[in-house]
């Protein structure tokens, strides 16, 4: 197994299955969230207050192509889709899983809006960005898995049962 690169929306926990999922199957973990904050010296809210939205996507672009490694499950961050020149990288890299969590889930995970570093544009709401970036995600995802109400521990399961058993999983 190669790279297994990790999206969907903010909350659905592509960080966090992430670091259990590298764990359990003897990977490396990438989070290129944390890796745009180390290079700008910023956080990613401040990143997106200070030079905005289409900067911000420019710069997490410039962070994804960065991207050559091997063995390593990487959580990129929600808005990576938002660049086709990013989506066709991930591809290359390694099998894209999609956590697909319905929008009331996402909305009840999230609540540090103004400071969580989500690139929303003025006036747009989570339910737009949402309604935007779904499509995407499917587009660029090898496999997408289903996650609804489970535990971290029951999602790691399924992410690694999808990508034993792809067929069993909504392919792309």
């Amino acid at each position: 197994m190669d790279n297994i690169i990790l999206i969907g929306m903010p909350g659905s926990g592509k960080s966090t299955v992430g670091v259990v999922l590298a764990k359990a199957l003897g990977l490396r973990f990438l989070d290129v969230d944390l890796l745009i904050q180390e290079r700008e010296g910023a956080l990613l809210q401040e990143l997106i207050d200070s030079r905005g939205v289409e900067r911000f996507l420019d710069l997490e672009r410039d962070a994804v192509l960065s991207l050559d490694c091997r063995n390593t499950v990487v959580a990129p961050g929600g808005s990576c889709v938002c660049r086709e020149e990013s989506i066709a990288h991930m591809r290359r890299l390694g099998t894209v899983v999609y956590l697909q969590l319905p929008l009331e889930e996402v909305e009840g995970r999230i609540h540090n809006m103004a400071s969580r570093g989500i690139a929303l544009s003025p006036g747009q709401t989570l339910a737009d960005v949402y309604q935007y970036r779904a499509p995407l995600y499917e587009r660029c995802a090898h496999i997408t898995v289903p996650i609804r109400g489970q535990s971290l521990t029951e999602t790691v399961q399924c992410v690694k049962a999808a990508l034993r058993e792809p067929h069993k999983t909504i392919l792309r």
